[in-house]
């Protein structure tokens, strides 16, 4: 295969919305990498991106929707391997699951992608001697962004458990089938990867309530939307005859049962 450039360019601005409205979290940084998990045998190159604390890698440079993703919040470390005789910089990240080694196409890539790896996980920029200082400038940058997203996090939690009293009568975690996109993002995405389910949830048009969006596989394929109304503690689905449920994973749960499982949840396969 191929060596890549070098320098990483950025994805066209069309790809870039669509991959900010799926994963919903801030770009730090991108590039290609060559990525084995303790698990494989071999490397696999991946155009990834640094959004928060997680890495998203993509099979294709220009493809909308990644393939694959892992958080890396979880970092215990990251070592250093030596460069191989090709000259590419290898690392390996030690996560509570298990490890994933890494290669950067040359050692100056490597490092960078090391230190900004390092600082959103350990909220502090390493002391490394070798980084150069536009490279120190953009991992402090990086970590103010970071913090603060964490903080307006954290508030956005705290607000909603006050509205949601007591805390026991909801779940507060997403469904692995929420997804930050539109109406028509969330048709693309049930038509391009059906084996990966055929229900998505998702923020409604006001962007306080939500939706669901179901394609399904009858004689032709038929698409319908949901509204999934907020109301104090529950969510109410708007059907003939209202459903009223005391969480987003209730709601989700409800579509799968009622149609014997053949409505299943939308979930990108991980590492």
């Amino acid at each position: 295969r191929e060596q890549p450039e070098e320098t990483p360019q950025p994805a066209p601005r069309r790809i870039f919305q669509e991959r900010q409205n799926i994963t919903g979290l801030p770009l730090y940084f991108q590039g290609y990498l060559s990525v084995r998990h303790s698990r494989h045998q071999e490397f696999r190159m991946y155009w990834t991106e640094l959004r928060g604390t997680m890495l998203f890698f993509y099979d294709d440079k220009k493809a909308p929707i990644y393939s694959q993703k892992l958080d890396i919040s979880a970092l215990t470390s990251a070592t250093n391997v030596h460069p191989d005789e090709n000259g590419s910089a290898q690392f390996i990240l030690m996560l509570s699951n298990g490890e994933l080694e890494l290669k950067a196409s040359d050692c100056e890539h490597g490092k960078e992608w090391k230190g900004f790896i390092l600082t959103v996980t350990k909220l502090s920029v390493p002391p490394d001697e070798s980084l150069l200082p536009g490279q120190l400038r953009r991992m402090h940058e990086v970590l103010e962004k970071e913090k603060k997203r964490r903080i307006t996090l954290n508030d956005c939690s705290s607000a909603s458990l006050d509205r949601k009293s007591p805390p026991s009568s909801t779940s507060t975690t997403m469904p692995v089938c929420f997804y930050a996109v539109s109406r028509q993002e969330a048709i693309e995405m049930l038509e391009k990867n059906p084996s990966c389910g055929n229900l998505i949830l998702r923020p409604g048009r006001d962007n306080k309530n939500y939706a669901i969006t179901i394609r399904h596989e009858l004689e032709a394929p038929c698409l319908k939307h949901y509204k999934v109304m907020s109301k104090g503690t529950s969510y109410v689905i708007e059907l003939e005859r209202q459903v009223t449920l005391p969480s987003l994973q209730g709601v989700v749960n409800y579509f799968v049962t009622q149609t014997r499982g053949k409505l299943k949840p939308y979930v990108i396969q991980t590492c």
